[in-house]
C-alpha cells in the first residue's frame, strides 16, 4: 500500500530550509552591504564609465562655447546660433558568469568557494546597483544553468545571492565557452562582465584553456571583461596526514597519495602553483585582467588595488 506523504512534516521542513535560506541571504546581504559603505564608496563609479554621451538639449550659443557642438539647423532657422547639449549615459549593463561546477562547492576552511564566489558578486552587484546600473547573472556549469536578466533594487540583489548560493545544478563540469558564448546572444550593448570560477577545467589545462582563451578574446573585443579567479588554500597546499584519497568533484577520478612523504607535499605545492601562475598569465595575455580571490582570506584589498590599477590606467 502507497503511504500519503504527512503534508504537516512537508510543509515544516520546507518553512524551515526556506527559513535557513533566507537568514543566509540577508546575512551575506548585510556584509556585503557594509564591505561596499566602508571600502568601495565612490570607486567603482571613477573605475566604471557610462557608454558615451546622449544628446540633451539645445541651448543658445554662448562666447566660449566649442564651435562644434553647434546645431547649423536650429541656427539657419532661428537665425541665432544655438549649440547641443550632451549628458553622459551613466547606465551601464553589469553580467555575472558565475562558475557553479562541482568544485565550487569545495572549502577547507569556514566557507566554500562557491559562497566566496557569492560574497565578491554581491559587493560587485551591491556597488553597481548604488550607482544605478543594472545587473545581471548567469550560472554555469557544462551548460547554462541559469540566466537572470539585469535588473535594479535590492530585491534583484537578494535573488542573485540567494540564487549563487542555494541553485542546484544538474551537470557538475565546467565549460566557459557555452557561458561565453549565452553571454555574448543575450548582450546586445556593450556591457561589463564578470567571469567569476576557479578555473580548474582539468587536465591537461594548456589544451583545456586554448579555446577558451580564444574566446575570451572574441568576448573581450564586445564587452568589458574582468576574470575573477577563487581559490582555496587546500588546493594549494596539503598538511602533512598520512595515506589520503582525492576525489575531482567534476569527474569523479580519484588519486591516492602519502601526504608524510615531504617530496609528495612539495611537488603538489609547486604543480599547483605552476598551474595557477601559467593561467594567470594566459588570461592577462589576453588584455584581460585579473583578480585572484583566496578562501578564508581578507580579499577587499586586492579588490580596492584592483579598481585603483583600473582608475590609474583608465586615467
Amino acid at each position: 500500500m502507497m503511504r500519503k506523504k504527512n503534508p504537516t512534516v512537508t510543509n515544516a521542513a520546507d518553512e524551515a530550509r526556506a527559513a535557513e535560506i533566507l537568514g543566509r541571504v540577508r546575512r551575506m546581504e548585510v556584509r556585503t552591504s557594509r564591505l561596499v559603505n566602508d571600502a568601495l564608496a565612490g570607486r567603482y563609479a571613477s573605475v566604471f564609465k557610462g557608454r558615451g554621451m546622449d544628446f540633451d538639449r539645445v541651448r543658445d550659443y554662448v562666447a566660449g562655447d566649442d564651435v562644434r557642438t553647434i546645431d547649423w539647423n536650429v541656427t539657419a532657422r532661428t537665425g541665432e546660433a544655438h549649440i547641443k547639449v550632451f549628458t553622459e549615459e551613466r547606465e551601464l549593463t553589469i553580467l555575472l558568469l558565475i562558475d557553479i561546477s562541482g568544485s565550487a562547492d569545495f572549502g577547507s576552511v569556514e566557507s566554500s568557494k562557491r559562497e566566496l564566489a557569492a560574497e565578491a558578486a554581491g559587493v560587485i552587484a551591491a556597488s553597481a546597483i548604488r550607482n544605478r546600473d543594472k545587473v545581471g547573472v548567469i550560472l554555469f556549469t557544462d551548460e547554462v544553468e541559469l540566466y537572470v536578466p539585469p535588473g535594479k533594487g535590492r530585491l534583484h540583489i537578494l535573488r542573485i545571492i540567494r540564487e549563487i548560493l542555494f541553485f542546484s545544478p544538474s551537470k557538475k563540469g565546467t565549460n566557459l565557452n557555452h557561458a561565453l558564448d549565452f553571454a555574448n546572444r543575450v548582450l546586445h550593448r556593450r556591457a561589463v562582465i564578470f567571469l567569476v570560477s576557479d578555473f580548474c577545467l582539468g587536465s591537461p589545462i594548456e589544451k583545456k584553456l586554448a579555446p577558451v582563451l580564444t574566446k575570451l578574446q572574441v568576448t573581450h573585443r564586445r564587452h568589458d571583461v574582468i576574470a575573477v579567479s577563487v581559490t582555496d588554500p587546500r588546493e594549494e597546499s596539503l598538511p602533512n596526514i598520512g595515506r589520503v584519497c582525492l576525489e575531482d568533484a567534476e569527474t569523479g577520478q580519484v588519486v591516492e597519495l602519502d601526504t608524510a612523504k615531504p617530496h609528495v607535499r612539495e611537488k603538489y605545492q609547486q604543480q599547483a602553483r605552476n598551474r595557477r601562475e601559467w593561467t594567470a598569465n594566459k588570461i592577462r595575455s589576453c588584455g584581460i585582467d585579473l583578480l585572484e580571490c583566496m578562501n578564508g582570506e581578507n580579499w577587499m584589498p586586492q579588490l580596492m588595488s584592483f579598481f585603483l590599477k583600473r582608475r590609474q590606467r583608465s586615467g
